[in-house]
């Protein structure tokens, strides 16, 4: 089994709603997010998914979360915009292109929002 990961990062901002704490305020994050791809078939170059490509699919994501209010977005106007909500979002956008067929899978998006804190997503149990 053959394994990828890149990492792209995003700034954006947010509030959690209805947080006993100061993170109910608005605030934001310098994010880093981590994705992680899968097979056991290499292409004819010996690659399972060319670097470029996988950065552009991830891109292409990012340009509807970076600089933005997250809270003012869709999904996030009607839930949190957490970490682990924005993992999930990450990685249902992400699935919907074409880089993943029989062969590449989606193993898992994490997002840092913090050097120190991060929340992952993945659909294995």
């Amino acid at each position: 089994m053959f394994e990828l990961t890149i990492a792209v990062n995003f700034e954006a901002a947010h509030c959690i709603r209805n947080y006993p704490g100061k993170c109910n305020r608005l605030h934001g994050h310098n994010w880093k997010v981590e994705v992680n791809i899968y097979g056991c078939q290499l292409n004819e170059l010996g690659m399972l998914v060319d670097f470029v490509d996988l950065k552009a699919a991830i891109n292409g994501i990012m340009v509807n979360l970076d600089h933005y209010y997250l809270n003012e977005i869709e999904p996030f106007c009607r839930i949190n915009p957490t970490a682990e909500n924005l993992a999930k979002y990450i990685y249902d956008e992400l699935i919907k292109t074409p880089i993943f067929d029989e062969n590449v899978k989606l193993r898992s998006i994490k997002l840092w929002e913090s050097p120190n804190s991060a929340a992952a997503y993945s659909q294995e149990a």
